[in-house]
Order: structure tokens, then C-alpha cells, then sequence
């Protein structure tokens, strides 16, 4: 092969190799089509709702009834992780709805699903796969305790995953997510729940839709007004009044 050619053939493989998007090792790489360029700053958690993770797999490459979808990771119910999309391609997992300043989530975000039909305990492999795939993405993106969060967190009334079942104090034990500690005191009088849901990160257009999602998320209860219990959660949490990564509170 003449020198020219030899020297064209190398650079054209050199350019491939650095526009390929970046893999993440501790996933097995099944891709998906279903994605565009962003940058995260958001992990969005949902559960599959679904009978395995093939099913699963295969929607996420394909379409469900409203159209094609996908997410950058999903973990099985024994632990195994998939990677579908990279971490800094757009995945189609959010749809519509905001967290903060964040307007187009799936833009801001990495989409994790979970192996779980919402019925059910989430298995012990899925979740310590789950700890160990979030200590990865936190200390690559440098995203905040209070970025992780719950599809249905960004989506009141739309979308209920990951569910009552879904253990946010230990993942906030953990440093991701947020929980208050035990021991803070309750709301003030006069206390604006609607503005300390919105300094959380929470969407108040629907102000009911969004406290049933505040509730299913801090409380495990689906449905029922703000009470008590609810205020000083949701004043702890406007506080900072949370508990640290080690789960120890002082």
C-alpha cells in the first residue's frame, strides 16, 4: 500500500476514535439510537415497570406506546448493568417537566431504570448495583446530593416512578439525594410550603399534583394534602437541614 494511502487510512481511523462518545466500563455497552448531544447535571431514577430486563432493553432500543425512549443505564434485578446511551448524549427518558431552573430535563440529565414492576421491594443486587453506578457518576460530574432525584419528582402527576417502595433515605445516606434529619423542629407559623417545594426544586405550577409527588417521595404516600409532618420535612429540607453522606446525625 503506497505511503499516502497508509498515512490517510490512519488518520481517517484516529478521527473515528476521537468522535467516539465516551463508555462507561462498569456497564456492558448495548447502544441505542434513541439520543442527541447534551451535558449533565441531573441523575433522574425511574423503575422499568416492566417483567424483565430484556423486555426492557428492547424498549429502551425501540418504542414504547408513546414513541421511541431510552436511558443511559438500566440495572437488572440481579445487579447487572447496561449502558444504552452515553453519558453525554441526550436520552429520551424524562419527557416533559423541569427540576429548578431546569427546564428540558432529559437535556440536563443521566436516566437511570431500574428493574422493578412498582409493586414490589427493590432487589438488594439492583440497589447495591445502583450505589456503586451513582459514587461513579457523582465524582465524574461532579452533581450535587440534591440533583438526584425521582422521575416523579420533575413530573408530579404525570409519572409516580420510582415508587413508594424506593428507598431514598438510605440513597441519601449515601450522598444522593436529599433526607431530613430526625431531629428538626417544626415549620413556623405562617410557613409557605408552596415556596419551600420550590426552593427544593420542585415545579408548583400544580400545586396538588406536586405534593402528592413530594409526599410519594418523603413519606411513601401516594395521595392526602400536606400536614404537619410534611411541613417540617419540607422545612428541613428548605433549611439544608439534612442528613450527611455517612448517615450519621449529629
Amino acid at each position: 500500500m503506497p505511503k499516502y494511502l497508509l498515512a490517510a487510512l490512519v488518520a481517517l481511523l484516529l478521527c473515528a476514535c476521537a468522535h467516539q462518545a465516551p463508555r462507561n466500563p462498569l456497564a456492558t455497552w448495548v447502544p441505542s439510537d434513541n439520543f442527541d448531544p447534551r451535558r449533565p447535571v441531573l441523575v433522574v431514577l425511574h423503575y422499568t415497570e416492566q417483567d424483565s430486563a430484556q423486555r426492557s432493553l428492547d424498549t429502551l432500543r425501540t418504542a414504547n406506546s408513546g414513541g421511541r425512549v431510552s436511558s443511559h443505564y438500566l440495572i437488572g434485578k440481579h445487579g447487572e448493568r447496561y449502558q444504552l446511551v452515553s453519558d453525554v448524549d441526550r436520552a429520551w427518558h424524562a419527557g416533559a417537566g423541569s427540576w429548578g431552573a431546569v427546564a428540558d430535563v432529559n437535556s440536563a440529565s443521566i436516566g437511570i431504570e431500574l428493574d422493578n414492576n412498582g409493586r414490589e421491594p427493590f432487589s438488594e443486587p439492583l440497589l447495591e448495583s445502583l450505589l456503586v453506578l451513582l459514587g461513579d457518576l457523582k465524582a465524574r460530574w461532579r452533581i450535587p446530593a440534591g440533583n438526584f432525584i425521582a422521575h416523579s419528582d420533575l413530573a408530579p402527576g404525570r409519572k409516580i416512578d420510582p415508587g413508594v417502595h424506593f428507598p431514598w433515605k438510605r440513597l441519601a445516606q449515601h450522598g444522593y439525594g436529599v433526607w431530613p434529619r430526625d431531629d428538626t423542629p417544626p415549620a413556623p407559623p405562617g410557613f409557605d410550603a408552596a415556596q419551600a417545594l420550590r426552593t427544593v426544586g420542585y415545579p408548583v405550577d400544580d400545586l396538588d399534583a406536586t405534593s402528592r409527588a413530594f409526599r410519594l417521595r418523603f413519606r411513601a404516600l401516594a395521595d392526602g394534602t400536606l400536614d404537619a409532618e410534611d411541613h417540617r420535612i419540607l422545612y428541613a429540607l428548605a433549611q439544608g437541614w439534612t442528613i450527611p453522606a455517612d448517615g450519621v446525625q449529629p
